[in-house]
Formats: structure tokens, sequence, C-alpha cells
């Protein structure tokens, strides 16, 4: 009986000390990460469009994937729900987070249909489709650095992340490592493409989180970056 006492105290110090030891590998790494670039400022934010809601929906503030879906958005319900099972869902319950769609006048009907398609309304609390006249929709598009252009009928496969400054983020540089060993050139990361699982579960789900760490580093007085935004924005443009 003392032996399996004993055992019995063994394993639950190890299920106890195991995930301890975990996070506390974990810690440096957090307090040494590269902070998300800035690839862009100045993103429009959206003064000239409205909701289907009393509440005003703005970029300032707040840490948001800004899509773009259409006049015919059910065409762009894969995109949809790959956004929402892979980003909304795990991100939902970060402090300013949120999700914006910007969609043309006239499709208010589609995108409660779309909504109806991908999840509750409850659910989609803090998911909003703003509706503004098509060139409204293009200022935003093109205050945004794009390697896409925005289809002809106002949608993209593409999203982007923008912070609580209005400046988007991704990165300089997304070479792989095996890229970087045979000195590929440089090229960035702008959009994440919602039909690419792949991107968005590793690449843009990275992105975020380092995102959310640098602004709770913000809020603690912890955060220090050697980053220089100016200079990353002007060498990109030269390389570009």
């Amino acid at each position: 009986m003392g032996y399996k006492k004993v055992s019995r105290y063994v394993v639950l110090g190890i299920l106890f000390f195991l995930p301890v030891t975990f996070l506390l590998f974990l810690y440096p790494a957090t307090h040494n990460y590269t902070p998300l670039d800035i690839v862009n400022e100045s993103v429009l934010d959206l003064d000239k469009f409205t909701s289907n809601t009393e509440e005003k929906i703005v970029l300032k503030d707040h840490i948001t994937v800004v899509g773009f879906l259409g006049n015919n958005p059910m065409n762009n319900s894969i995109a949809a729900s790959n956004l929402k099972e892979l980003v909304y869902d795990n991100f939902i319950g970060f402090k300013k987070f949120q999700i914006v769609v910007l969609m043309p006048k006239g499709t208010e009907e589609a995108v409660e249909e779309l909504k109806s398609e991908i999840g509750s309304y409850e659910g989609l609390r803090f998911w909003h489709f703003v509706f503004g006249e098509p060139s409204d929709i293009k200022q935003v598009f093109f205050s945004l650095k794009t390697k896409t252009p925005l289809n002809k009928n106002f949608s993209s496969n593409d999203v982007y992340l923008v912070d609580k400054d209005l400046n988007q983020r991704g990165r300089l540089d997304d070479r792989t490592d095996n890229e970087l060993e045979k000195s590929k050139p440089v090229y960035g990361l702008y959009a994440y493409d919602c039909i690419e699982v792949a991107e968005i579960k590793n690449k843009m789900s990275d992105d975020l989180r380092i995102l959310f760490t640098e602004y709770r580093q913000k809020r603690k007085g912890e955060f220090n970056s050697d980053t220089r935004r100016a200079n990353d924005l002007n060498n990109q443009d030269e390389e570009n």
C-alpha cells in the first residue's frame, strides 16, 4: 500500500511540474520575440461606411483583420468559413480584436445569408460587415500594401492585419530558412490568403499572436523594440 501511495505522489508530482517546466522554457521566448513588421502606414479608416448595427465600426484602437467579400459573398463562403474557424474562433477572446469585412451597398441581404452559413449572430459579435460605395471600398483597398488586385466584383481571398494605429502589419522578409541559406531575393508578406489553410494556420495565426504579445507588453510597460519603422519602410520600397 505504501509503495502505491509513493508511486501515486510521484506521478502527480510529474504531472504538476512538467507543464510548469515547459512554461519556464517558453518564458524567455515571449520576451525576446521579434515584433511584427509594419509594412505600410496610414491605412484609411471607415468614416464613409455604415453597418447594420447601432455601433460605429472603426479600425482605430483595434487589432483588425480586414477583408473584402464583394457583390456575391456566398461565392466566397469557403474563404469566410476558413477565416471564421481558423482565426476568429481562436482569437475572439483577445482584447480589441475584430474582423471587419468591407461590402458594397446593396449586399445586406446576401451578408445575412452568409452569416447564417458561417455562424450564429451571437457567435459573430466581433465580426462586422460594413457597407460603402464601390469608390469607398477601392480607397481603403488602395491604402493597403497589396500584391494582388481587388477583383472586379470588389472581392479578394486575401485579408490584411491592421493595428491600433492604422498601420498594416506583416513580414518585410518572408523567406524560408532554405531561401535565406541560398540568398534568395527578399520578398514580403502583406496579406494572408484565406483559401490557403496552411498559410492561415501557420503564418497568420503566428503573426497575430506576436501582435497581441506586443500590445500586452506595451500595457505592462515591458515592450522594447529596436525596429526602425521609417527605415524598414524605405528599405522595402527600395527593394521593390
